[in-house]
């Protein structure tokens, strides 16, 4: 156990070394999914214990007890223009250390883009039936593995991911990368960590243009764009979560997560050139197993005052997410920006759990 959990020290610790490019991408990937992370701003690394965990901690799937599960969500930006949805399920595998096995989907597409590059004949004239439309969509599909080691307050797990991005017919992109992530959980405590984009996670593009779309683009001082390759470097998130009985049927559930990121100076709460931190706290509330109530804050920034530009203000995102329960069905909602931009722009997240049991036959389980 001491060997296993010095690899995974090593690779966590590789998370926060920088990486040989300093380009973003894949920030799709970076939204989140599940109802109740939104609810609580993303604080979860410590205390995912479902099927979304494959994305913010792999190490918490140990943590299922049904031997199937599935998950769904959807959301929406700006009035639908934007769409955003997650699917994903899993399963655990017998005879192994309380193992689960679990894929995911995840898509952000805009759709019906009017394309009117054709929209101007030769002769000048308007031809509004040139006008034709395109999608830019981009496509993750995640595989993880988790598995609780000799400790059993101990779990790993990683998550190997397939990057699809693409721009109508002339261009799109493949990437790869993997994430590794660990939960310690004793008594009412509960710690974990993530290393995300462990492989620098990168997408190799090409771009397929005609005459006439290059010809257009020229003439309207647009760059032509050329293959190349976009790297997202590694991160390591830090989280810790402990529950508190508040009464009978009522438990609190506060959590914090910290995102260290080494890829240039960024405008979060701490800033350097050197490293940056994104703190990001939730809590939820939980009635019997019935009816969760949450809260987050997160995205800090600092932003220049409209009225002096020498001083600066501290702002920051708040979130709220309500879940219910009922049997083997998980309801959750969650009012968030999940754009996560200054300009805030909140939508309305519903997400969808299911957990299935085992088919019977002959009263022997199949």
């Amino acid at each position: 156990m001491k060997k296993q959990l010095l690899a995974i020290g090593l690779l966590l610790i590789l998370a926060v070394f920088p990486a040989f490019s300093q380009k973003y991408s894949n920030e799709f990937l970076s939204i989140g999914v599940g109802g109740r992370a939104h609810g609580m701003s993303g604080a979860q690394v410590a205390l995912t214990d479902d099927i979304t965990a494959a994305y913010w901690n792999p190490a918490g799937l140990t943590q299922i007890k049904a031997p199937f599960q599935a998950a769904a969500m959807h959301a929406e930006w700006f009035g639908g223009v934007g769409q955003y949805d997650y699917l994903s399920f899993g399963k655990s595998l017998k005879g192994e250390n309380d193992a689960y096995l679990a894929f995911s989907l995840i898509r952000l597409g805009i759709d019906n883009i009017p394309y009117t590059i054709n929209l101007v004949n030769a002769d000048g004239t308007i031809n509004y039936d040139n006008v034709t439309s395109f999608s830019a969509a981009d496509y993750a599909l995640l595989g993880s593995y988790a598995r609780k080691l000799k400790n059993p307050a101990l779990s790993v797990g990683g998550t190997v991911k397939v990057v699809r991005r693409v721009i109508g017919t002339f261009g799109s992109s493949w990437g790869f990368g993997a994430d590794l992530g660990i939960q310690y959980r004793k008594g009412n405590l509960m710690l974990g960590a993530q290393g995300r984009d462990l492989t620098t996670t990168f997408n190799a593009w090409s771009f397929n243009l005609s005459d006439r779309e290059k010809e257009v683009f020229t003439a309207t001082n647009n760059e032509i764009p050329v293959s190349n390759t976009e790297i997202t470097r590694p991160k390591l998130i830090l989280g810790a979560a402990y529950k508190i009985k508040a009464g009978k049927k009522t438990t609190l559930l506060p959590a914090l997560d910290l995102e260290w990121t080494t890829d240039g100076q960024r405008n979060v709460l701490i800033s350097s050139k050197s490293f940056n931190i994104d703190p990001r706290f939730g809590i939820e509330a939980n009635y019997d197993g019935f009816v969760q109530i949450r809260a987050g804050v997160g995205n800090f920034q600092r932003v220049k005052s409209d009225f002096n530009p020498d001083k600066e203000n501290l702002s920051l995102q708040p979130n709220f997410g309500i879940g219910l329960h009922f049997g083997r069905v998980q309801l959750d909602y969650a009012l968030t920006d999940i754009g996560n931009v200054s300009a805030v722009q909140y939508s309305h997240i519903f997400s969808l759990r299911l957990d299935f049991k085992e088919r019977k036959k002959s009263g022997v389980q199949e």
